[in-house]
């Protein structure tokens, strides 16, 4: 017979605190290149008004 061992599963406050923190980085990555594009564009002459 082969045996499996199962990691232990974390708390579930960890887990949400895991999500969280995964979350709030993709949007701060997702800022600072939506910066950067404006930064180019505005340095390229494209400007809103």
């Amino acid at each position: 017979m082969v045996e499996t061992q199962q990691a232990p599963k974390l708390p579930v406050w960890k887990r949400i605190l895991w999500l969280a923190v995964i979350y709030a980085g993709s949007v701060l990555a997702l800022g600072v290149v939506a910066t950067l594009f404006r930064f180019m564009m505005t340095a390229a002459g494209m400007k809103s008004h």
